[in-house]
């Protein structure tokens, strides 16, 4: 794993270790789905970007916060997802 559990805890302000497990498969989850995304895998590079670590993170804290794939009961409005906005500064864009 790029980020570490204890980082990633902390950015998503977790302090106990009940979780544990289920952040560890968001990092993993988070850091697979990036790198299908970018031409070099992370685990790849010589030295991971520290903002392709933040998008990692900003990634695992949208999943840890939206399990689920619907929302009932209130209005939904698309944000802007600034996971995208990072990852796409390192991508090998070819046509």
């Amino acid at each position: 794993m790029i980020n570490s559990i204890e980082d990633t805890k902390a950015f998503l302000n977790v302090t106990g270790s009940d979780d544990d497990a289920l952040i560890t498969s968001l990092i993993e989850a988070a850091e697979s789905w990036i790198d299908r995304w970018l031409a070099t895998p992370m685990a790849e590079m010589a030295t991971v970007p520290a903002d392709l670590k933040h998008a990692v993170k900003m990634l695992v804290g949208h999943f840890y916060e939206n399990r689920e794939a619907t929302l009932v009961g209130v209005t939904a409005e698309e944000v802007p997802f600034g996971v995208w906005d990072i990852v796409n500064q390192h991508r090998a864009w070819s046509f």
